[in-house]
């Protein structure tokens, strides 16, 4: 990977939606050139995907919570995240260092609905405990990292 790549996967980051074309002229490439960079990032697995940047408040899902796993001793690994990636409302999940085995970003509608949940988690073989934490604002979220060249 080179500062062009870097560049593009910036770029891409920046605006997702962005035409070859215009990225061509931002990196000082053609647009056939840029189209094939960017083909071999997304078979390299470099570039994951292309996601849309939502308002969670107006899709009904302003509620945002950070819910630590802490796992029983015995547990299955593979069990608890096979049911935590089940649960569409965990937007996230981190494998941690320290007490907890995970920490999950979770959205949902209601503060009922974030019980329910946790409820939930706390019922799945192999999870000791739970901790969480509410969000009362996002001040910023998924915001690009520059690459570096």
């Amino acid at each position: 990977m080179d500062s062009i790549d870097l560049r593009l996967i910036d770029l891409l980051r920046e605006n997702a939606r962005s035409s070859y074309a215009e990225l061509a002229r931002k990196v000082g490439l053609s647009a056939p050139a840029v189209h094939e960079r960017v083909g071999k990032l997304e078979t390299a697995g470099t570039i994951r995907g292309y996601r849309a940047d939502i308002d969670h408040e107006a899709v009904g899902l302003g509620v945002t919570a950070l819910i630590g796993i802490i796992e029983d001793s015995g547990a299955d690994t593979d069990d608890v995240l096979a049911a935590v990636r089940a649960m569409p409302e965990v937007e996230s999940c981190y494998f941690m260092a320290g007490v907890e085995s995970y920490q999950l970003t979770v959205r949902v509608g209601t503060i009922a609905e974030l019980e329910q949940l946790i409820v939930r988690i706390n019922r799945t073989p192999g999870v000791a405990s739970t901790r969480t934490a509410i969000a009362l604002s996002t001040k910023w979220e998924n915001r690009p990292q520059p690459g570096q060249a």
